[in-house]
């Protein structure tokens, strides 16, 4: 049975998750990253994409993914469009992984950048890499430049990171250093340990 051994990882846009995850992993951590196998599906179905979005967002077999996402996260309509055709395949996906991740009877974590908001996995314990609102807006706009109105209206279109906060199970704060984030997660792996040994 899928899901049966797992929990949500998630937190909002350039709050670090992927960080997390690979700290997490050093430390022995299964982690199944949802955005990896979307990617994967995107640029497997980049024909669809070409045919409903226009050929200037594929190049050679690939999605250029930061100019769809101008259009996604603009346009409302382009947005179900895209994740009424891709999230049913990325949820199939994962649920074959995670079945087989099961098999070893003890936790690992799927990375669910929107796991409250599509409330689409039956994953009872969920941990949310939080950072406050502010310098989740200084990152985004700092990794990815964008400027703050567009980096606000895309890290808008997710959950505010407080709610995520208050619903999380458990949450590693990354509101510090490295050193701090590692110091978390070191934390955060002796938790999920203790409670499964």
């Amino acid at each position: 049975m899928a899901f049966e051994y797992a929990i949500a990882l998630t937190g909002g846009i350039a709050t670090g998750k992927s960080t997390v995850a690979s700290l997490l992993a050093l430390h022995g951590l299964r982690v199944i990253d949802a955005d990896a196998i979307a990617h994967r599906l995107l640029d497997e179905h980049s024909g669809w994409v070409a045919e409903t979005f226009g050929a200037r967002y594929v190049e050679n077999g690939k999605v250029l993914r930061s100019e769809l996402g101008k259009v996604i996260f603009s346009d409302p309509t382009a947005k179900a469009t895209l994740e009424s055709y891709l999230h049913p395949k990325i949820r199939q996906a994962i649920e074959e992984e995670s079945e087989r991740q099961d098999a070893f009877k003890f936790p690992y974590l799927i990375d669910i950048p929107l796991y409250f908001e599509t409330q689409a996995y039956p994953i009872a314990d969920s941990v949310v890499v939080y950072t406050p609102k502010a310098t989740q807006l200084q990152r985004f706009m700092k990794r990815n430049g964008f400027d703050e109105a567009e980096a606000l209206r895309r890290i808008e279109s997710q959950m505010d990171i407080e709610e995520k906060k208050k619903r999380a199970t458990w949450v590693i704060d990354n509101s510090g250093n490295l050193k701090h984030l590692q110091a978390e997660c070191e934390a955060f792996v002796d938790t999920i340990k203790a409670k499964y040994q």
